[in-house]
Parts: structure tokens; C-alpha cells; sequence
């Protein structure tokens, strides 16, 4: 199917999305402009082309090879345009938004190439705008197109990750040596700095993690024990929670539940409830129980706590992306948002909310058990 078949141009939108092409195409010398999305299992369909009529071979985009190379996540539903410019045959792309990118922080290193597909991407986004026809992106993947790029995450927050796992090891090698320690402080302090170590490491993972589900990869998805995933988020949260006068307790009646999926994304959903739950908590030196419970086909996560509570009005969209409770800069409303989508996206889950002002909130994911694995 060629390039120029892809969007009628009856259409008014269709008409004003193939002149954006035609101009772009103009001011790149005559070559050839394409509009793709991203579709749901990450691959890319050409929608138009400045060309009407363009060999669909001439509009084919190697995702893996372009996307990954500009360091762009893959987002299912987003849009990208791009031509080859290169003798090499390889393409220049830019992303199809409503925003422009922010200014550069030191020297323009983009060519004259990208910023022409840039301006291009900005007005189809402004077609796409006033069509209304583009769906909203999810939140967990509306926070992506806002974030900086994967790659550049991963090194700025990796690095600084590991030198701290290099500190923590060092300390520990000087706490086992520290004659003057008593040993049962010596034991407790190794604990919390064994702690540390794990969050690091469990932080390093996730983003390994979130890079390589950006590049379209399945990640290390596979069958995995849900309470050996929910003990270790109890265990490194626990001292945080004691620091806020929280206890932190795991009532789990089943030995083990197996779910498929990546065990990082279900570790964050759980951390970031038992984290709203402790800031929901603070000064209250309440308890928060976090229990596993089999019904039928479903595995029920709950998160209960003796804090604050939700206010009625408040519970209808306590799962907005942005919304928040919280005062101005305490919170981005983004975590019960992310909890929700990854429970949906990832494990075909719901999440709920009962809540009381001044007597507690219980947060419970409803989790449906793989068919091949439920016996």
C-alpha cells in the first residue's frame, strides 16, 4: 500500500496534513516526507506521504534501527515524521506533538534537516489538535512524551546509582571490621546498609527496565512469584515507613501466586502504594497492611492504611494523571495514575479505592490469574 493511499484527502484534516508534507518535502530539496504511527504491538504503519502514490517500500521506517538510534521511546499511538536525508539511507525523524521541544541548553546540535521535521511535526500536531480526532495518550505514556530521552535517563541516573552501590559496599566492608561496635548494632546497621543495596540494585533494574520497553522490547517478561516480589517491596520499604512512625506489616495467607509479566513493573505498583499510604499516614503513626488473598480466578493485593483518607469528592479522580491532594510541589500526581495503567497494560488488572476521612484508605488490585497457570 503506498504512502499516499494511507489518509484520503477528501478530508479536510487529511488535506492539510498532506500540504504540512508537501511543504517540508519542499524545503528538504524534494524528498520524500513521511507521517507514521506507532501501532499497539510497536510497529509502524505509514499514514501519508508527500507524494501521493509513494511505493510503500519508500515509506518502510526500521524502527528498531531509527527510533533506537535518536534514543526515542516507543509509544503505542504516537505519531513521527521523517525522510532520508543521509547518503547512508538512513532516516532523520522528529515527533509529531502540540509543544515544541525545549531550547537547547548550550549548542544547537540539531541539523537543519531535524528542525525542518520538527516545525512539520508541530503543525500536524496542530492538525491532529483542532481535528480532535487523536486520542489522548495514556498518562504513564503522556509522562514519557514530556520525560528526556531513555538512553539519557539511564546514564544520568545510573551512573550516580552506581558510584552510591560503590560507597554502601565500601561501609559495609568498614562496619564488618569496626572492632569498637557492638554486635548486635554491628548486625542491624549491615541490614539497613543490605537494604540500601537492594533498592539500588532494584532501582538500576527498572531502569534497565523502562529502556528497553522505550526501544519496543518485551522486557524480561516471564512467570513470577507475586509474594516473593510484594516481601521485598515490604522489606525495603519498611524503613522508610519506620522513619514516619509507620509500621509496615505483610499478612500473606498464600505461600505462593504466580502471575506473568515483568516483576519491576508489579514491584512499582506496589511501592507506590504502600508510599502513598505512608504519606497518607505521617504524624498519624498508624499501620499499614499490605495482604494477598486468592478469590476464584483473581489474585486481591490490598494496601490498607489508618490515614488521612480520601475525600468523597476527591475518590472519581484520585487516578487522574496530574491530580493531587497533596499542597502545591508535594506530589505530581502521576503515581496512582502510573499504578493504574500498569495494572491494566501489563497484567489485565483493575484497581480500587475505599476510603474514609480520617479513618483510612484501602487500595486493592484485582489481578486475573494467566488461564495456563490458574490450576
Amino acid at each position: 500500500m503506498g504512502g499516499g493511499n494511507a489518509t484520503p484527502g477528501s478530508s479536510a484534516p487529511s488535506a492539510h496534513r498532506r500540504e504540512v508534507l508537501r511543504q517540508a518535502s519542499v524545503a528538504l530539496h524534494g524528498h520524500v516526507v513521511t507521517l507514521w504511527e506507532v501501532s499497539a504491538n510497536a510497529a509502524v504503519a505509514a499514514l501519508a506521504s508527500s507524494i501521493p502514490d509513494t511505493p510503500a517500500g519508500a515509506t518502510e521506517l526500521d524502527l528498531a534501527a531509527t527510533l533506537k538510534r535518536w534514543g526515542a521511546p516507543i509509544i503505542a499511538g504516537s505519531r513521527w515524521v521523517g525522510c532520508r536525508v543521509n547518503g547512508d539511507g538512513r532516516w532523520c525523524i522528529a515527533p509529531v506533538r502540540t509543544r515544541p521541544a525545549a531550547p537547547p541548553t548550550g549548542i544547537e546540535r540539531r541539523t537543519r534537516e531535524r528542525l525542518i521535521l520538527e516545525l512539520a511535526g508541530l503543525g500536524l500536531g496542530a492538525i491532529d489538535t483542532a481535528d480532535g480526532s487523536r486520542r489522548r495518550l495514556p498518562p504513564a505514556e503522556a509522562l514519557w512524551e514530556h520525560a528526556r530521552q531513555p538512553s539519557v535517563i539511564a546514564h544520568e541516573v545510573g551512573n550516580p546509582l552506581a558510584v552510591a552501590l560503590g560507597n554502601i559496599d565500601l561501609s559495609m566492608n568498614s562496619v564488618r571490621s569496626a572492632a569498637f561496635l557492638e554486635p548486635e548494632f554491628r548486625g542491624a546497621l549491615l541490614e539497613d546498609l543490605a537494604n540500601a543495596c537492594a533498592g539500588i540494585d532494584r532501582a538500576a533494574d527498572y531502569l534497565r527496565s523502562i529502556q528497553d520497553r522505550s526501544f519496543g522490547a518485551a522486557g524480561r517478561q516471564s512467570r513470577f512469584d507475586v509474594t516473593s516480589v510484594i516481601r521485598s517491596c515490604i522489606t525495603l520499604e519498611r524503613p522508610l515507613a519506620r522513619r514516619r512512625g509507620v509500621g509496615l506489616e505483610w499478612a500473606p495467607p498464600v505461600d505462593s501466586a504466580y502471575l506473568q509479566g515483568e516483576p519491576n513493573a508489579l514491584y512499582q505498583v506496589v511501592t507506590n502504594l504502600i508510599r502513598n499510604a505512608v504519606s497518607a499516614s505521617d504524624g498519624r503513626k498508624g499501620l499499614i497492611v499490605v495482604s494477598l488473598e486468592r478469590s476464584d480466578d483473581t489474585f486481591h493485593v490490598r494496601v490498607r492504611d489508618q490515614g488521612a483518607g480520601i475525600a468523597p469528592e476527591h475518590l472519581d479522580r484520585i487516578f487522574d494523571a496530574g491530580f493531587s491532594t497533596k499542597p502545591h510541589g508535594g506530589g505530581s500526581g502521576m503515581g496512582l495514575a502510573v499504578v493504574r495503567e500498569i495494572t491494566r497494560n501489563m497484567f489485565g488488572g483493575t484497581v480500587t479505592v475505599e476510603s474514609e476521612v480520617d479513618v483510612g484508605s484501602t487500595f486493592t488490585l484485582i489481578l486475573p490469574i494467566p488461564p495456563q497457570r490458574s490450576g
